[in-house]
């Protein structure tokens, strides 16, 4: 059975018909939910609030729930603003994409004006009442997301490619917040948005010369931050430079690390159990609750907890990236690219870090690590997902 993009009644005369003539029933949206999509995410959301508790709650499962309850609080308020955007139909976003973007750039100034806030040593918040917090970074990769999608989709008359010059406002459109993040300095976030311009572009269709620039800018780009003073903040320099030699300075910059390390490698096979990681409930890894959660998964549910959590993003890439493929028209596949890319670089590069394979750059795990804006942002990001699945005429797999 084919679907049409939009929704119509059951029978003849109700029914809404998609271009080529086929009908989606009104009746069938559940059966259009991607529920393999919604499996990844909703079991990388259950282990990260038991990994939250068991790393704050002070090594019992009676103690605190404080951090714990936050992170449902979190995760309920993103599931709604998920399901917001999954029924908004993700081809009339194109016109609310200039607002999305420019409220994403209004954010990122605030932060730089005296109503930011530096927290756990990342100058990237707006302090909001009731002890809340907001960080503007991550509204930015979804704007990011549906502004480079609008923008490299349309094509003029019978162009097959984008034109040299919508490329060319593509990187002013992404330069823009991509200088205000640096200026916070954010450089994990930033190198998000980066891979996703670059990945964006390539899927777009647009000539490959501009791929192959664009690495090569990258490339240029990390050898100044590295060399040139004033860059990078002290401390960002030293994680780069302690990557490249972890063993040089164990009680600081290579700390994190190597606590890490350690735990993920005492966890053996089957971990310690929950509440019991001598690492984790020693309080030995600094935000392990954030940055460093996959070391509690590695410390207290082994080998065996870890790969689960490599698996389940493993299912929702894969579902993303099927998403993108069956996707009708260039501005959805473009979308469900992003965060292809978005989803797959921030999690290579966070777990990457805790087994010393990858920099400290201080980015959260999707859907596991504790955090508000994160969450938010990669919900939202989920609903960007179904609501391309839900608008694809091709019959699910």
């Amino acid at each position: 059975m084919a679907y049409s993009p939009t929704y119509g009644s059951r029978g003849g005369s109700g029914g809404a018909r998609s271009a080529g003539g086929r009908v989606l029933d009104r009746d069938a949206p559940l059966r259009r939910v991607d529920w393999l999509l919604l499996l990844g995410v909703g079991g990388l959301l259950a282990i990260g609030c038991v990994l939250v508790w068991s790393v704050t709650s002070g090594g019992t499962s009676a103690g605190g729930h404080g951090y714990l309850d936050r992170q449902l609080v979190n995760t309920s308020i993103g599931a709604v603003l998920g399901l917001c955007v999954a029924l908004f139909d993700y081809r009339r976003l194109r016109m609310y994409a200039p607002v999305v973007y420019g409220l994403a750039i209004l954010g990122l100034l605030v932060v730089l004006s005296p109503l930011g806030a530096t927290i756990r040593g990342s100058h990237s918040w707006i302090r909001l009442p009731a002890g809340f917090s907001l960080q503007p970074s991550e509204l930015a990769k979804v704007a990011l997301v549906v502004g480079l999608a609008m923008l490299l989709s349309e094509k003029r008359d019978v162009e097959t490619v984008p034109r040299d010059g919508d490329v060319v406002l593509v990187l002013l459109g992404a330069g823009v917040p991509l200088g205000l993040i640096m200026l916070q300095p954010d450089l994990g976030t930033a190198l998000i948005i980066s891979a996703l311009v670059v990945g964006m572009i390539a899927v777009s269709g647009a000539r490959l010369r501009w791929v192959v620039l664009l690495v090569g800018l990258a490339v240029v780009a990390g050898t100044v931050a590295v060399t040139v003073p004033g860059v990078l903040d002290p401390y960002q320099l030293e994680r780069l430079t302690s990557f490249t030699d972890p063993h040089a300075d164990l009680g600081g910059a290579a700390y994190n690390v190597h606590q890490g390390v350690i735990a993920i490698g005492g966890g053996g096979l089957d971990g310690y159990g929950l509440f019991s990681g001598p690492q984790t409930q020693g309080g030995f890894v600094p935000e392990q609750e954030t940055d460093f959660i996959f070391t509690a998964a590695g410390e207290e549910l082994g080998f065996r907890g870890g790969l689960a959590i490599i698996v389940l993003l493993g299912l929702v890439l894969w579902r993303a990236c099927r998403i993108a493929w069956d996707a009708e028209d260039l501005f959805g596949r473009l979308v469900a690219t992003g965060v292809v890319v978005w989803f797959s670089f921030q999690a290579f590069e966070n777990i990457g870090m805790t087994l010393g394979i990858m920099p400290v750059t201080g980015v959260p795990l999707p859907f596991v690590s504790y955090g508000g804006s994160s969450m938010f942002a990669n919900l939202v990001a989920v609903g960007l997902l179904e609501n391309v699945h839900l608008r694809t005429s091709a019959a699910p797999d």
